[in-house]
């Protein structure tokens, strides 16, 4: 007996939305099934943006400052940055350097008593509006030869037509079938005896999902000490 010798299981929209249609205990019937279906599953995906962090959904970038220029859009689909940096000498392998700008909130850049300062920005304020995400930065950038260099999560791509593969690791692809047949079945008034169960199945699934999606680094605490 022979294996696959594959592992490109990606089953599209449809199929998922067919396996949790049949978990509610019924079939999908029509094109109001996907649609709900769809709805479904682009709320269930924002729900997990809101758990915390996505692996998958890293990704960098960099915005070149301009002279005088303090505040930048950040990609619509940004959800938030993870860390930041500033860099200089950008592309020049014996003078690129990183060097550490710190987040701030409104209320520290509100007391900032003089805005205008030019010079290499060492603080970034980031404004997440609805439409996107803004960075005002401080010092004003005094010259073009710094770069704000990022990390971002950005957020899970739509559910799209039916014919679409979802933008999930492939790990997580029970937790989004379970969720799917959870979120459908509180809609469904034949399946209400199967809400709880479902319930359960799902964040059985997730929280084996994540505790898998995370950062396998050491980590090393040092305590500080002070002298007296």
């Amino acid at each position: 007996m022979t294996t696959s010798n594959t592992t490109a299981f990606a089953p599209e929209f449809t199929e998922l939305a067919e396996e949790a249609w049949e978990r509610v205990g019924r079939e999908m019937r029509s094109g109001y099934d996907l649609r709900t279906a769809r709805r479904s599953m682009n709320l269930l995906t924002i729900e997990w943006q809101n758990k915390g962090l996505n692996l998958w959904t890293i990704d960098s970038g960099a915005i070149a400052l301009q002279p005088n220029v303090a505040s930048y859009p950040l990609p619509a689909d940004t959800i938030d940055l993870l860390d930041q940096v500033i860099r200089t000498g950008a592309g020049n392998v014996s003078t690129q350097s990183d060097l550490t700008i710190s987040r701030m909130g409104p209320s520290e850049y509100a007391s900032i008593p003089n805005k205008l300062t030019t010079g290499r920005p060492i603080k970034v304020w980031i404004d997440r509006q609805v439409a996107n995400p803004v960075i005002t930065v401080w010092p004003i950038p005094s010259s073009a030869d710094y770069t704000f260099a990022y990390w971002r999560m950005r957020r899970i791509q739509d559910a799209g037509s039916g014919v679409e593969t979802p933008d999930v690791n492939f790990r997580f692809l029970p937790a989004l079938i379970a969720g799917l047949a959870y979120y459908i079945a509180i809609k469904v008034p034949e399946a209400v005896s199967r809400v709880d169960m479902l319930k359960q199945m799902y964040e059985e699934s997730f929280e084996l999902a994540a505790a898998e999606d995370r950062i396998k680094t050491p980590a090393r605490f040092v305590p500080r000490r002070y002298s007296i």
